[in-house]
């Protein structure tokens, strides 16, 4: 009989080691998902999210999953309490919010990294262009990467802060001309605070797979004061925080939702070398255009265009649909993430002619950041 019980008791426990291990097996992906989507009740309170996303910091690590994926993580975060990274696919470009407990971490350099195309891309943009510089002007103008590889053009449509509504029938129309039209979206904090419809509808249009949106940096405040001049404007208004401006943006959208890819764009694409050396710090591209649709440029392929989809700039929006209809925009139509060099660095690289942001309004003292 205590045979018996022996075997009976061991039974019961390799029995539960059986029942146990199916649960043990689906726990790592379990935790290894991305964060809860913000609660679409809340659409009205676009500014009490960013409270979700605590301990923002930038870092530089290589990082490994079990799965022997390898990504590079710029950002460290807290999301609802639980930790979180912001990674970089060091070859697509691609960005993801990924739980930091399913990656293995060490700190690294862009030394050890300069041979992927992602440090590849920051050390060949985020310094100033041969020509970029106005002549005895102490600013740059469309400094950072303003011509993409290849064929087709890339679409980019600032979201500056704007008391108008969204143009949606501008990305309707992109959505129409195939699943997955790609755009790049620049979008400014305080944009997305007042906007919060239209950003949940642009959301369901990524979702649906209409579009298919690259979350550009555009600065939280957008700081512009009419009149002034460019190298006392923009982001080089005077108490302007240019990290904070950046680091603001990237938690508002996490906050929401999304994910911000590695771009930023300098609002009125006015900066100076200080604020690109910020940006490198930081391990962004910035992102220029050469094709400005409000001045009508001629577009080769490879063009950045930059249009506003913000209500400020119907003139330009209607440009884009007549060459659109006209078929003299370069085709395909491709995402961000492909523009820039995958091979050596082009020493050749040059500034466009785009003069100050046309397409956002005027500011006041008290919508700048203190």
């Amino acid at each position: 009989m205590q045979n018996i019980a022996r075997i009976a008791r061991a039974s019961c426990v390799i029995a539960s080691l059986f029942a146990i291990t199916p649960r043990a097996a689906a726990a790592p992906d379990e935790l290894c998902q991305p964060p809860a989507p913000f609660a679409a009740r809340d659409i009205g309170a676009m500014r009490a999210p960013l409270s979700r996303v605590r301990d923002y910091r930038p870092v530089f690590q290589q990082c490994r999953n079990p799965a022997f994926q390898s990504r590079l993580a710029i950002r460290r975060m807290r999301i609802d309490g639980a930790g979180f990274l912001l990674t970089v696919d060091p070859e697509t470009l691609a960005t993801h919010v990924e739980p930091e407990q399913c990656w293995t971490c060490a700190d690294t350099s862009e030394e050890a990294q300069k041979g992927t195309r992602f440090v590849r891309a920051v050390q060949t943009y985020a310094q100033p262009a041969a020509g970029s510089t106005a002549p005895h002007t102490p600013y740059l103008r469309n400094a950072g990467l303003i011509h993409g590889e290849g064929e087709g053009a890339y679409i980019t449509g600032d979201l500056c802060p704007s008391p108008r509504p969204l143009d949606r029938d501008f990305l309707e129309r992109l959505a129409q001309l195939g699943p997955r039209t790609p755009v790049a979206l620049s979008i400014s904090g305080v944009w997305l605070t007042h906007h919060g419809e239209d950003f949940q509808w642009l959301k369901e249009q990524a979702r649906s797979g209409a579009l298919e949106i690259t979350w550009v940096n555009h600065s939280f405040h957008h700081p512009y004061f009419v009149g002034q001049p460019f190298d006392n404007n923009f982001l080089l208004s005077p108490g302007v925080d240019l990290q904070g401006e950046v680091l603001d943006t990237e938690k508002l959208l996490i906050a929401n939702g999304e994910t911000p890819s590695i771009f930023f764009r300098f609002p009125g694409l006015i900066s100076n070398p200080a604020l690109m050396e910020t940006l490198r710090a930081d391990h962004l591209v910035p992102l220029g255009a050469d094709g400005w649709m409000v001045f009508a440029p001629p577009l080769r392929p490879g063009a950045i265009i930059l249009v506003h989809p913000n209500g400020n700039e119907p003139a330009g929006l209607r440009l884009f649909s007549k060459r659109l209809d006209a078929s003299t925009l370069p085709r395909p139509f491709r995402s961000l993430n492909d523009a820039p060099l995958k091979g050596a660095p082009d020493s050749g690289q040059t500034s466009g002619a785009c003069p100050a942001d046309p397409g956002c309004p005027r500011q006041s003292e008290a919508t700048r950041r203190n």
